[in-house]
């Protein structure tokens, strides 16, 4: 058996079968993991959501803060993007069944030694409190109000983590992490809205970090696969695995077989312009 992680797809269905085609693949016995952002700004979102959830129980997935983008946009909440391309989505006649299927994936999935998130964890954070929280989140986008908590997911506050936090801010909170940080601050903070967020981590903002190399991070010396930043790359240390290699914006699409770490690259052609990546 093997474990294949694949990085952001953003809708580009067409180097996603390419990829697979390159692995040593075999549905039976082996698995893939998505790290989320299976969808937008790429020309076939609604195919690849048909084929990854055609797989079954062969895929794992986590959420993105473009899957969740997704979700936000078809019941009528958060602000559009022009760069969307949503469009043949929320058109689909199964658009409800496909939208169901992704509101259920988690922001965490953890299996042995191993965890997967789309973007980070706050340095508070042990995995299996990660996994607690994101169960949290899971239950409140998979309940019969459900709506009522992607009405409040919108926002960049609270900034930090407190245990004492209750509500929508708590679940914001973890959503933010998980889906969207890339720096934090040397007090923890996300920094979500420095300028400089979308860059390599050498020309970050001032003061703040790549939440992975945070000093006494609690999930420190647990292997994580992450995506999310392409202008990073694809980035690899003891305990982590950065896969984002920006397929979308002319970069590769990346898997790596999570049990010996071979790097699989599909290199692709540009999709959108190199500008306002997210």
């Amino acid at each position: 058996m093997a474990t294949y992680a694949i990085g952001d797809i953003q809708g580009c269905f067409v180097q996603l079968r390419q990829l697979i085609d390159l692995l040593d693949f075999d549905p039976v016995r082996d698995r893939l993991w998505f790290v989320g952002d299976l969808v937008n700004r790429g020309p076939q979102s609604l195919e690849v959501l048909r084929y990854v959830k055609s797989l079954g129980t062969v895929a794992v997935v986590v959420l993105g803060n473009h899957d969740l983008h997704l979700v936000m946009q078809a019941e009528g909440f958060g602000r559009a993007n022009k760069e969307d391309t949503l469009a043949a989505v929320l058109a689909a006649p199964d658009r409800d069944e496909l939208l169901d299927w992704l509101r259920a994936q988690p922001l965490i999935h953890v299996e042995g030694a191993w965890a997967m998130v789309h973007a980070g964890l706050l340095p508070e954070w042990t995995v299996a409190q990660a996994k607690a929280l994101s169960d949290e989140v899971s239950a409140a986008l998979t309940a019969p109000d459900y709506r009522d908590f992607l009405a409040h997911l919108w926002g960049s506050e609270p900034a930090a983590w407190r245990d004492d936090l209750t509500g929508w801010d708590r679940l914001r909170v973890v959503v933010n992490a998980m889906s969207r940080m890339r720096y934090v601050t040397l007090e923890g903070m996300m920094a979500l809205r420095a300028p400089g967020a979308k860059s390599s981590p050498a020309d970050g903002p001032a003061g703040c970090v790549p939440w992975f190399t945070m000093s006494g991070r609690a999930s420190a010396g647990q292997f994580i696969v992450c995506g999310h930043w392409s202008t990073l790359g694809y980035h690899e240390q003891p305990d982590l695995l950065a896969i984002d290699t920006g397929c979308l914006w002319g970069g590769a699409l990346t898997a790596v077989r999570l049990e010996d770490r071979r790097v699989f690259c599909l290199p692709c052609p540009q999709q959108v312009k190199p500008s306002g990546r997210d």
